[in-house]
């Protein structure tokens, strides 16, 4: 699963409040080379929830992104690499998303997170 993907899912657990972000327990991460295209980064950018991405890319051992980014940093290659990486080629491949109201875990196997909930959290 890309940390791309991990910056739009959330828990939709009945009654649950504050589903996003998930936090990620790691068993594997894979690095997948993708090719780079700066005009996607540029247009995915201001969908994206900058603290959840940075702190998911650490979590899964990349430090490489600041703490704050603005549209202004999308002219820089330097930057928009370091966000290609994080978003597209850090792939969790084995371990778990957590709600962060409820701490259910949702299991990531060979990268496909199973979001399915149990019929009494429906």
């Amino acid at each position: 699963m890309r940390l791309f993907t991990h910056n739009m899912l959330s828990s939709n657990i009945k009654g649950v409040a504050n589903g996003f972000p998930l936090r990620i327990e790691v068993d594997q991460v894979v690095e997948k080379q993708v090719d780079f295209h700066p005009d996607f980064l540029r247009n995915m950018f201001p969908k994206l929830e900058w603290k959840a991405l940075v702190d998911a890319a650490r979590t899964m051992g990349y430090t490489e992104l600041p703490e704050e980014a603005d549209s202004s940093m999308l002219e820089s290659e330097e930057f928009l690499r370091k966000l290609h990486h994080a978003l597209l080629e850090l792939h969790l491949e084995e371990g778990a998303l957590v709600c962060p109201e409820t701490g259910r875990k949702f299991p990531v196997n060979k990268g496909i997170p199973n979001m399915l909930l149990h019929e009494d959290e429906v």
